[in-house]
């Protein structure tokens, strides 16, 4: 399976947006396709045995939209090209709209028996040049056995302009509505220009993080400097980077040191120092110094590439809460066509009015009605919360999990890595036998050497300098610890699981171990063969926003629970520091799911972690929220990724989401109270008792500036405060 992304152009309402969805879904070898009206795009998931990405771009065009594949290239012209034709348009409309108005309005005897012929002359190409997308949008959707935005204001102005031909036929002198037409015309593509303006700052963003990737890099190759192009560079090549300069792609330092900000792809204000061995991130500048590092991840792999990607995913697919938006739309239009006709008959036929009158409140219903608000309502919010989220290093993956991340009642917190640092420092070494701390440490330090554990790690780092043993039949038992063989006996070192697996007796140190586990240490126990020789304690540093962080949490009303493989001693010791209450300890890294599965009995759960063993519990929570120093793994697996690694995002991240969520609510309202405020009043039912009657050109601006106004609305989110 491949996944295309298009750019396309055309599209004038939800009903556009659905339409082309189904028949992208309906074409042979599409698994999945989404069209988002606010970002005109569409993501396509396709069989390539079966079609092709110039297949899928002939159906859309076959629909009566034009489309093109997406590229980096393409992101931020694809906006611009749309805001130049539709302000081309709205130039040419007022200059022959307005006009229009006033020989209509004020100047009706200006051109004496030929003013109506004036008149239709203006409003010809306003109503065939300018409005012929509305007609080439009613044709398509015609075609496809459905209705659209474009079907209402196509047989509103329709209906206006041909009975004004109609009347200067058959009265020269007599009434006409040439005028209305234009005028309509010209507000409906006045509506669509403001609209698509603040359409593209929803999209700043991913315009904003394509705009950081540099475009060259200057390479070593066969002893010489080279300046290539950025997509040039290969992994294994060793790029030059001076001061001042943004690092090309993703690396690690083979030589020098600097001071990197990192705050375009993290958020974080302050610098970080790289040295040698360290990690760089492409797109990022170089401060002060000057380094060389070898190239890890090039093109698509690297962190921006693979950052612009995600929030692109995210504005594409669809929350779950668009398709209440979708479905409404769907039924929308053909409701408001009956509804126009009902209200010609009932005025026309049972209220005695003339069919001038009738014919008005039909175009202002037909008008009044179209549904572009309510299809722009919750794209558009999930655009800026996506792309304010990215702004703040908050990766949000869908729209789905921007929706569900405020419906969180609880949050469990892995230890390792998330509350703390997961850089564990040896405190203690205890030999209980005849061995000296060096010798335990060494005998340790040889048979951890080949784990991966964040406490083995300490060990051997502690050891570090001294003289390994030599080590067979190492064996890494999860959740318990390690053993191996030196010469001809058995070593083995871990937790207390471990002891009881090897049937070692701990009884001798159990008032040591208790008083070093209540401090918030955990203690490894290291024995020989069935024998216990020595405890090394070891103490991971709490991050200095853990504290903040779940003081946070509960303030919001969100439970936090903390799980660990810590015995309950040391895991409460530690949570205790950090304020919480909840403590899961003794539990085996593929246990971890079981306890989310149990907590999300009574609501909606989100899981922190950053580690492989994370994964599983990660991907069984509803909001999976992955620390940004974490594996792969985790990262894939989260729905969410805190690239600041900081665990104050996690609260950060709920508070996007309600707020977005507050938007989509609020667009919905004013969207769905609009329309249903406007038909009624619109259709005349006022008319009778207020003498109150909404003229087309009233009805048009009213329509385009609900459109417009429900896009701003969106982007308020960006001034609220995380």
């Amino acid at each position: 399976m491949k996944t295309v992304k298009l750019n396309i152009t055309g599209m004038h309402c939800a009903s556009c947006s659905a339409l082309l969805t189904k028949r992208l879904e309906k074409t042979e070898g599409v698994k999945s396709a989404v069209v988002n009206f606010a970002a005109e795009k569409a993501s396509v998931e396709y069989d390539e045995l079966k079609t092709s990405a110039d297949a899928l771009i002939m159906v859309v065009k076959d629909s009566g939209y034009d489309a093109k594949q997406a590229s980096k290239e393409s992101a931020g012209l694809h906006n611009e090209e749309d805001i130049s034709r539709l302000r081309l348009k709205l130039i040419l409309g007022v200059i022959l709209s307005f006009p229009a108005l006033l020989l209509g309005m004020v100047f009706m005897d200006a051109f004496g028996i030929y003013t109506n012929y004036v008149l239709w002359a203006l409003a010809t190409p306003v109503q065939f040049y300018i409005g012929l997308q509305f007609y080439k949008g009613a044709w398509s959707a015609l075609k496809n056995k459905t209705s659209n935005m474009d079907t209402l204001i196509a047989l509103g102005t329709s209906a206006a302009y041909f009975y004004s031909v109609y009347l200067v036929l058959t009265n020269p002198m007599g009434e006409q509505f040439f005028e209305a037409a234009a005028v309509l015309i010209t507000l409906v593509v006045l509506g669509k220009y403001l609209e698509a303006v603040a359409k593209g700052r929803t999209s700043e963003a991913i315009e904003k993080l394509i705009s950081l990737s540099p475009k060259k890099a200057t390479v070593i190759r066969n002893g010489v400097e080279v300046k290539i192009s950025i997509d040039e560079v290969i992994a294994g090549d060793i790029i030059i980077v001076n001061p001042g300069q943004k690092i090309p792609v993703d690396g690690v330092i083979v030589s020098g040191c600097s001071s990197i900000d990192e705050s375009m792809i993290t958020g974080e204000s302050m610098p970080v120092e790289k040295k040698e061995g360290d990690e760089v991130i492409g797109a990022t500048i170089n401060k002060y110094g000057a380094f060389n590092f070898k190239a890890t991840k090039v093109g698509a792999n690297t962190t921006l590439s693979k950052i612009i990607q995600l929030v692109e995913d995210a504005q594409t697919k669809k929350a779950p809460i668009q398709r209440f938006a979708d479905t409404v739309s769907s039924y929308f239009v053909p409701a408001v066509l009956i509804i126009s006709l009902i209200t010609f008959i009932a005025w026309y036929f049972f209220l005695n009015a003339d069919f001038t009158f009738s014919l008005i409140v039909t175009v202002s219903v037909l008008v009044i009605a179209c549904p572009c608000a309510l299809g722009l309502a919750t794209p558009t919010a999930i655009m800026v919360g996506t792309g304010k989220g990215a702004r703040n290093g908050i990766l949000i993956k869908s729209g789905e999990a921007l929706e569900k991340a405020h419906k969180i009642k609880c949050v469990i917190l892995d230890k390792t890595g998330t509350i703390t640092k997961g850089e564990p420092d040896i405190t203690s070494i205890n030999p209980v036998n005849n061995y000296t701390k060096k010798e335990l440490l060494v005998l340790a330090a040889s048979i951890e050497k080949g784990s991966e554990h964040p406490l083995a790690e300490a060990v051997v780092k502690k050891a570090r300098g001294l003289k390994m043993k030599k080590v067979k039949r190492f064996k890494a038992i999860p959740g318990h610890g390690v053993s191996a063989m030196i010469g001809s006996k058995l070593y083995c070192a871990g937790n207390q699981k471990l002891m009881n697996d090897f049937k070692i007796n701990t009884e001798k140190a159990g008032g040591k171990v208790k008083f070093f586990e209540e401090m918030g240490e955990s203690v490894i126990y290291v024995a020989e063969e069935k024998e216990l020789i020595g405890l090394i304690t070891v103490a991971d540093t709490i991050k200095e926003s853990s504290p903040e962080a779940v003081n946070e949490l509960k303030k919001m009303g969100v439970e936090v629970y903390m799980i660990t493989g810590d015995n309950k001693r040391t895991a409460k010791a530690i949570a205790g520091k950090v304020g919480i209450t909840n403590v899961f300890a003794d539990v085996l890294p593929e246990d971890k799911a079981e306890y989310v599965k149990k907590l999300q009995k009574e609501g909606y759960v989100g899981m922190v972690g950053d580690g492989i063993n994370d994964a599983p519990a990660i991907a069984q929570a509803d909001i999976g929220i992955a620390m940004g120093s974490g594996t792969d793994v985790a990262l894939e697996t989260g729905n969410i990724v805190l690239m600041k690694d900081d665990l104050i995002d996690v609260s950060k991240a709920i508070k996007l989401s309600r707020q977005t969520m507050s938007k989509i609510k609020q667009n919905m309202f004013w969207a769905l109270f609009y329309n249903s405020l406007g038909i009624p009043i619109a259709a005349g039912v006022l008319y009778p008792s207020l003498g109150l009657l909404l003229n087309p050109m009233v009805a048009g601006g009213a329509m385009a500036l609900s459109s417009v106004s429900v896009v701003l609305n969106s982007l308020m989110l960006r001034m609220k405060k995380l």
